[in-house]
């Protein structure tokens, strides 16, 4: 795991946030998501400056999308800044399922 991501999980694990039971590389499909929220249907995804404007990014997300799920997308950089308001809009997108990610 890259330093934001073991970052985050320390934040997620043992259900801590807000008892919200996130699952860590859980694989979907033909993908393997950082981290799952099954009973909201959320796949976490933390990417690097890589990911910017990545077509295959675009289609691994719909093809999550048509399995069910949506992807919220966190920029190494926003984790590793400001923690909690990454956990604050973890929480608000599990609480209300009609939430849809910005990018």
């Amino acid at each position: 795991m890259t330093a934001a991501e073991e970052r985050l999980w320390h934040e997620l694990r043992d259900p801590r946030l807000d008892r919200i039971k996130f699952r860590r590389q859980m694989p979907v499909g033909k993908y393997v998501a950082d981290f799952v929220c099954l009973e909201a249907r959320l796949i976490i995804e933390i990417d690097g400056s890589q990911h910017a404007e990545s077509d295959s990014d675009r289609i691994r997300d719909a093809d999550l999308k048509g399995r069910g799920f949506r992807v919220l997308r966190f920029w190494n950089d926003d984790i590793l800044r400001d923690l909690s308001a990454v956990c604050d809009t973890i929480i608000a997108y599990v609480r209300d399922m009609s939430l849809q990610p910005w990018r």
